[in-house]
């Protein structure tokens, strides 16, 4: 019964997909619109360009005529689940907060932070990427993608709040996606075909490159920051630690703190993720353990440790006025002194 529902609420996920695609044309997505090119007579599907067969045939909700109308059934059940979404009032408290504090990328206090990758073309350029019919690359495509997430929230005309929510999807699993990163997502492949070729995702050349010191300056002049001192800290690449791989890339200029917190991770990479520890003394990065449960800690008697790795030791401490937030002060006590004198000159005079 769960996988005739899952595979239930996959078809749908293809047919709305499918709408989505067909709706924004400037997505280039076609490719990744698969229902309309099975053949139910045969039983096949044809991905770029290459028949394969089907694992399975059985779509009683498909049209083969219209394959991406959502029945009446179908429907109630999108209706139900937006409603359960969107009236949920812990989820929408999350969003608002991840709205109000977050966004694709963070610089602070020379660290640039973000998840996933800069999307880069083979020699390491910044690649330039369409996004509703204007090209933008690095930094730019970052702040097109962040603004129009928010439309998706908050834009008043009607097609910029559906472009917006529109973009949430694109940036989930598009191949040009700072948050993705691969050239596709193979859902559909790895549901319905035995080919090990068709369920590849291919990575951007940016994973590859991660070594290359002349690409990471360039990604972090591209941020406005100085390749001597800043650092990237990189979320959303698991580390294969049980093979021997570093968090630690490019000379301590790129560091992953997401390298397999996730459970469906573990195996692969062998541990339970990391956290970055940043303070005054500089920057350390913790490796964890993978851990099942307390109940199975004390019956194996294992031992729960965390292993530390120094990344940057500062000899001179860091004090606060060397910080981002040390600078803000900074201006504001300007501003306070511009304004105390502003009193005692009689440029302004108190509201009595």
């Amino acid at each position: 019964m769960n996988l005739r529902i899952h595979k239930a609420i996959s078809v749908i996920q293809f047919k709305v997909e499918g709408q989505i695609i067909r709706r924004q044309t400037t997505f280039h997505l076609d490719d990744r619109a698969l229902l309309h090119r099975i053949d139910f007579e045969k039983g096949t599907v044809t991905i770029y360009g290459k028949e394969y067969k089907m694992l399975d045939m059985n779509f009683p909700t498909v049209d083969p005529a219209d394959p991406y109308a959502l029945t009446e059934e179908e429907e109630e059940i999108m209706r139900r689940l937006e409603a359960a979404f969107t009236g949920c009032e812990k989820l929408q408290q999350h969003m608002h907060f991840l709205l109000a504090k977050g966004g694709l990328y963070k610089v602070y206090n020379d660290n640039l932070l973000y998840h996933g990758c800069v999307p880069l073309n083979e020699d390491g350029s910044l690649k330039e990427v369409e996004v509703f019919g204007k090209m933008y690359r690095g930094r730019e495509l970052y702040d097109v993608l962040d603004s129009y997430v928010r439309k998706g929230f908050f834009a008043l005309d009607k097609k910029e709040r559906q472009d917006g929510k529109d973009i949430m999807w694109y940036i989930w699993l598009h191949p040009d996606s700072p948050l993705f990163g691969k050239n596709r997502m193979a859902t559909f492949e790895r549901y319905f075909l035995s080919e090990k070729e068709t369920h590849v995702e291919k990575k951007n050349p940016y994973y590859s490159l991660i070594e290359n010191e002349k690409v990471i300056d360039g990604i972090l002049r591209e941020f406005g920051l100085d390749p001597a001192t800043a650092h990237i800290v990189n979320g959303h690449v698991p580390v294969k630690r049980k093979d021997g791989e570093s968090p630690i890339k490019c000379g301590g200029k790129v560091m992953v703190i997401d390298g397999g917190f996730s459970r469906a991770y573990q195996k692969e990479t062998g541990i339970a993720g990391y956290t970055l520890i940043y303070n005054s003394y500089g920057l350390r990065i913790v490796a964890h353990e993978p851990f099942e449960s307390t109940e199975d800690a004390v019956r194996k008697e294992n031992d729960i440790h965390s292993e530390t790795v120094v990344v940057q030791r500062l000899y001179d401490r860091v004090l606060v006025g060397d910080t981002d937030v040390g600078r803000e002060l900074r201006e504001q006590v300007k501003d306070l002194e511009r304004l105390l004198a502003a009193y005692r000159n009689g440029e302004l005079t108190e509201k009595l």
